[in-house]
């Protein structure tokens, strides 16, 4: 059973209601004022830098310039309530529809720093994760909540989003609606393009 308890894995942390309807409502207008990218399965949105999903990289290339203002506040938020080390300079806009989701994968741990964050905006859904000694670990992302990968949780565990029409959450079935993450990430500078191999 899914559920908000985050003991079991460490490193991890979800915060519920990090950002008001309001805020979300505003998020939301912005972001899908913006265009998307529809290459993947899904649809979404690259700032500050591109990933390569194919090469698993980031490198000097795709570097796209600064996050737009929207996300730009909430990346200073996160380190000023000491959420992540420094400012995000990447993030990656997903939006998941009912039957949509991600399969289990750690991020790129030579591309990306110490600690990933992530919003969920409009629907919630059910996030499993997987860790070393085959522990399980399910978490429900309610709409506007924060969740935090750090420690452990961003190296040793990997995590997925069953794609599915709805979630069993608390012994209740309930519907997905469409959901929008926002992954805020810092990029490693070697001076070389960072690659992951898995």
């Amino acid at each position: 059973m899914a559920s908000t308890s985050t003991e079991a894995v460490p490193g991890l942390r979800l915060l519920d209601s990090w950002i008001d309807a309001a805020e979300e409502r505003r998020l939301l207008e912005a972001i899908d004022a913006a265009p998307w990218r529809a290459d993947l399965q899904r649809r979404v949105q690259h700032y500050g830098w591109r990933y390569d999903y194919k090469a698993r990289a980031v490198d000097e290339a795709m570097r796209l310039g600064p996050l737009p203002d929207w996300a730009a506040g909430l990346s200073r938020r996160l380190v000023s309530e000491g959420l992540i080390e420094r400012e995000p300079d990447q993030l990656i806009v997903n939006e998941y529809e009912p039957g949509q989701g991600i399969s289990k994968h750690v991020d790129c741990v030579p591309c990306f720093g110490p600690t990933v964050v992530s919003i969920t905006l409009a629907g919630g859904c059910v996030m499993m994760l997987a860790g070393p000694e085959g522990r399980r670990h399910e978490i429900v992302l309610a709409p506007r909540s924060l969740l935090v990968l750090g420690g452990e949780s961003r190296v040793r565990w990997s995590h997925a989003i069953p794609a599915r029409k709805s979630d069993v959450i608390a012994g209740v079935r309930v519907p997905r609606a469409r959901r929008v993450s926002l992954t805020f990430r810092t990029i490693r500078r070697s001076g070389a393009p960072s690659r992951e191999i898995r």
